[in-house]
């Protein structure tokens, strides 16, 4: 596992998102470093320079769970304060479920915690969506996602940076397909110039790790929500019960898949909603300031660490 770090004192890991990298975090790490922290952000499993192994069933929640778990271990912390950003935040919640006494607080953005589900995720996505083709749903299938999106690694990039952001367009994006895929997940013409909180020195280092690695490791996350699920079939009813921060972007379109008020019976210690005006799905780099402030604030409110 590569990992980013900076600073010394409590532990903080910051887990990413798709399609995204440790690098996601560039301007968490030295906030957190400055107010007393041990900020690690790690490229997770199948993405950047951490091992990418072959089976799709390698990256189920007990694969990754373990990664962090063994992170810790590796770095002689029993416990730390788990941030993550969408799958991430996904993760994190997960980790709290299975291993309460390794968290010592979690902040979750754009992605909030959902209880296990009557149906399998896949059914359940089916349901919701009779006439148009979820974008998780036209991940499951090996191969064809993975090649479309590596095809031009550049606009992949610029296109999921722009139309899931703040900046985007009212109704663009790829959350939704027609039923017949036709053209699937690519688009003609040049990739659209970033967002203006993306410098091209930064689209450059994703563009160039995406470019070596391929999706598949990060496509092969959503390829186990089934899996997931029945792993969870002892989670029915559970809740988690350690202090906890949600923040996203008022206009991440992930809220309105999965509202934040979903969780309010289910999260017992959530000290609060942050939500950004104005910003979209990639709230941390969107909204460094903000999401920065935030986060310094929860570890303060918990008591962990110094005062900040």
């Amino acid at each position: 596992m590569h990992v980013a770090e900076q600073g010394e004192g409590p532990l903080v890991v910051l887990c990413h998102g798709f399609p995204e990298l440790w690098y996601s975090w560039r301007q968490q790490l030295p906030a957190l470093a400055v107010a007393g922290y041990h900020a690690v952000a790690p490229d997770q499993r199948g993405y950047g320079r951490t091992d990418r192994p072959d089976p799709v069933e390698a990256y189920d929640i007990v694969h990754l769970t373990d990664d962090l778990i063994g992170l810790l271990d590796a770095l002689g912390e029993e416990r730390a304060v788990f941030v993550g950003h969408d799958w991430g935040a996904a993760l994190v919640w997960q980790l709290a479920l299975m291993h309460p006494d390794r968290v010592a607080g979690l902040v979750a953005m754009s992605v909030a915690y959902l209880p296990r589900t009557p149906i399998a995720p896949t059914q359940l996505l089916e349901a919701a969506f009779p006439d148009r083709l979820m974008y998780i749903l036209y991940f499951q299938e090996p191969g064809r996602a993975d090649q479309e999106l590596g095809r031009d690694v550049r606009r992949t990039m610029s296109r999921a940076f722009i139309e899931l952001s703040g900046d985007a367009p009212r109704g663009s994006g790829w959350l939704l397909l027609t039923r017949d895929v036709a053209g699937g997940l690519e688009s003609p013409g040049d990739p659209p110039a970033p967002p203006p909180w993306l410098t091209s020195e930064d689209l450059e280092y994703f563009v160039v790790e995406f470019s070596r690695t391929g999706f598949t490791g990060g496509l092969n996350w959503y390829r186990n929500i089934d899996r997931n699920w029945e792993l969870a079939a002892g989670q029915g009813g559970a809740k988690v019960d350690v202090p906890a921060l949600f923040v996203a972007g008022e206009r991440d379109a992930v809220l309105r898949m999965t509202p934040p008020e979903i969780m309010d019976d289910w999260v017992l210690d959530l000290r609060g909603k942050v939500i950004v005006p104005g910003a979209g799905h990639w709230i941390q780099q969107e909204r460094p300031e903000e999401v920065n402030a935030a986060m310094l604030r929860f570890l303060k409110e918990i008591g962990y660490g110094r005062s900040v």
